[in-house]
């Protein structure tokens, strides 16, 4: 999950930033201010992963905003500048700004960023997927993900504790924001390697660690069956026949 914040007080743009991050079920807005120490705080307390700041006089003195947050926050969050103008660029750069948008801003532009950003902060660190469906915000642990099997336009997310949770997203959505011990095998499945304990190349299946799970893998999929049996196996294996 990627927290983000924003520094601004241009309606138009505030909407524009969070139509196009909410194709992104990683992203949850924690909040919007224009005011120096409201901003503070919340980027203290919250530590967002991502702040998009409108450095056009929105907040006296932007660059000393930053500045001042970094001496009291480890984790400095990624900041994208917002300006009318490019004249503050080389001060953009300086001052350790990730990105620069110029307003108006645009969903292409917005979205461009995003995809650095997603880049930028490694998808291993993250603990948990927020499932957001209009106003209700529902949390999964990835290390409690046993698989995951799409269903036509919905994922089902297989859990350690038996239980199964829908999502109305594809696949694909989830592919790209899971953590590094979670393969694609297959047009509709995704599983986490950590629950792997059986693979059965002449069946192509795999059998998965709790209620023993019986999942599919496919012939376009065997490099990343291979990665899996490679890093399960420690690269020795002891053959019992």
């Amino acid at each position: 999950m990627r927290n983000y914040f924003i520094i601004d007080e241009d309606l138009h743009s505030i909407q524009s930033i969070k139509n196009v991050l909410e194709d992104y079920y990683e992203f949850n807005c924690i909040g919007i201010s224009c005011d120096y120490d409201d901003a503070m705080n919340t980027i203290l307390k919250e530590s967002p992963d991502l702040v998009f700041f409108n450095i056009d006089n929105v907040i006296d003195n932007s660059f000393k905003f930053t500045q001042e947050l970094n001496l009291f926050n480890d984790d400095f969050p990624v900041f994208i500048a917002i300006s009318s103008s490019k004249e503050k660029v080389y001060d953009v750069i300086k001052n350790g700004f990730f990105d620069f948008l110029l307003n108006p801003l645009t969903e292409l532009e917005i979205r461009k960023t995003v995809l650095k950003v997603l880049k930028k902060i490694p998808a291993q660190s993250r603990k948990n997927i927020c499932l957001k469906s209009y106003k209700d915000y529902q949390y999964l642990k990835t290390d409690e993900i046993l698989f995951l099997k799409a269903d036509n336009n919905t994922t089902d997310f297989y859990m350690n504790d038996g239980t199964i949770i829908n999502a109305y997203k594809t696949l694909k959505t989830f592919e790209s924001i899971l953590p590094v011990n979670f393969f694609r095998i297959h047009k509709s499945y995704i599983i986490n390697k950590n629950f792997v304990s059986r693979i059965q190349y002449g069946k192509f299946i795999c059998t998965i660690k709790r209620n023993s799970h019986i999942v599919p893998f496919t012939k376009t999929y065997i490099g990343n069956i291979e990665s899996i049996n490679n890093s399960l196996s420690g690269y020795s294996q002891l053959s019992i026949n």
